[in-house]
């Protein structure tokens, strides 16, 4: 390794997989970024390999296998000695950040939210309760407990979505200098790709895409096939809907329907060319949190979408939507037999995709800015941290409480 290079350790419990989810595609991001600005970097998971995993060796990228729960752990970071740690969610913080603490009390801790998952767990108890959501019940959840607590103890927390920065603010009162506004790092999107789309009347079918392990995802399928797919085919007898996902379930592969057009096709071997053959991305999500990078992709690759307030949060910004938005059934199949014939519209939407990508997602506005902000925080760790009393409280209480359960655990399993 060579000292002259800023070192940074990811914590995480997944290996990337940019080819499964939007979280593997975010991951990735914030690997580039610092590998850009030449930060040396450790990646350590603490689940086993994947053959989905992200090439991190051909990145020049550090692995390492660690356990929860064990001090050798201690050993490896003490020895490591990191300028910075990022921990992939707020698990992964709760699991290690203590540990980071005691045996690195001058490195940086990094929180990548991903998503708020309080936000999308509460959206989700709402609607299996059949019952409208509101803000004020994330005040009593315990989810929201515990990562608005991960939160306050780490330096910064990255938060991909404005929605969910107004929200930890206004709800929350989490200072506005214990976060930085991360979303989406995508190049912009430049007259000669657009150029290589297919047009309107090369593409057919409807298309979404989502990793089936993600709540949000496999609801929004059954939402299609029971309630909205047979509204459309009642319209396009001939159209199909392509249902594409990393880790299918028995659930959701008996949903897999050739003779009403409703096809689970299962993980995709590239999302880019499955995105740019479809006419319409259509993903009516009923819960969720963060960025759907499905609906990012869709806009790359030229494709309207067809969503939900929730599917469409904090992406578009004051821009238009490339496509609709719909809530109710009725309203989401006519809007997806609207965009799916109407070569004019269609043409119209694909280019608000280009306005948004490159307006709202410019690596080249927010990857300088990020990197700014972390260089300044390592200037300035002592006076940062010593403004924070709430997150040094914080971290006193769990390595008084989470540091002994740890080691008690530790000690069982010795046993």
């Amino acid at each position: 390794m060579m000292d002259n290079l800023p070192h940074l350790l990811i914590i995480g419990a997944v290996w990337p997989e940019p080819n499964s989810s939007a979280a593997g595609q975010r991951m990735m991001q914030l690997i580039n970024i610092f590998k850009l600005y030449n930060w040396e970097i450790t990646f350590a998971a603490t689940a086993g390999e994947s053959v989905h995993r992200a090439d991190l060796e051909a990145l020049g990228i550090s692995s390492q296998l660690v356990e929860i729960n064990s001090s050798i752990f201690d050993d490896f970071i003490a020895e490591l000695q990191p300028d910075a740690v990022l921990f992939d969610r707020f698990m992964a913080e709760e699991q290690f950040g203590w540990r980071v603490a005691e045996q690195c009390p001058e490195t940086l801790r990094i929180l990548d939210t991903e998503d708020l998952h309080c936000l999308r767990r509460s959206r989700r108890a709402a609607l299996q309760e059949n019952r409208e959501w509101t803000p004020q019940e994330l005040l009593e959840n315990d989810t929201a407990k515990r990562e608005m607590a991960s939160i306050w103890r780490s330096d910064c927390s990255l938060i991909i979505s404005e929605f969910e920065m107004v929200l930890l603010q206004d709800l929350f009162d989490v200072d506005a200098a214990l976060m930085h506004y991360l979303p989406f790092i995508l190049d912009p999107i430049e007259t000669a790709d657009t150029e290589k789309w297919r047009n309107f009347w090369e593409r057919g079918h409807f298309v979404t895409i989502g990793n089936f392990r993600h709540p949000p995802n496999m609801d929004a399928v059954n939402y299609l096939s029971s309630s909205i797919w047979p509204l459309i085919r009642q319209q396009l007898p001939q159209a199909e809907l392509h249902v594409y996902g990393a880790y299918p379930s028995q659930r959701a592969e008996a949903l897999h329907q050739p003779a009403r057009g409703f096809l689970i096709k299962g993980r995709a071997k590239s999302s880019t060319e499955v995105m740019q053959n479809a006419r319409v991305c259509l993903a009516p999500l009923r819960f969720g949190a963060g960025l759907k990078g499905k609906f990012v992709e869709a806009m790359q690759c030229g494709t309207p979408s067809v969503t939900t307030a929730v599917g469409a949060e904090g992406i578009a910004g004051k821009h238009p939507w490339p496509g609709a938005l719909a809530e109710e059934p009725e309203q989401i199949a006519a809007e997806a037999v609207k965009l799916y014939t109407d070569s004019a519209l269609w043409n119209k939407m694909q280019q608000r995709g280009v306005v948004i990508i490159n307006n709202r997602f410019s690596a080249g506005q927010f990857a300088p800015a990020f990197m700014k902000h972390i260089n300044q925080l390592l200037a300035n760790l002592r006076q940062h941290r010593r403004v924070n009393f709430t997150g040094a409280m914080l971290m006193h209480h769990t390595m008084a409480s989470t540091e002994y359960m740890s080691r008690w655990i530790e000690e069982k399993n010795k046993d």
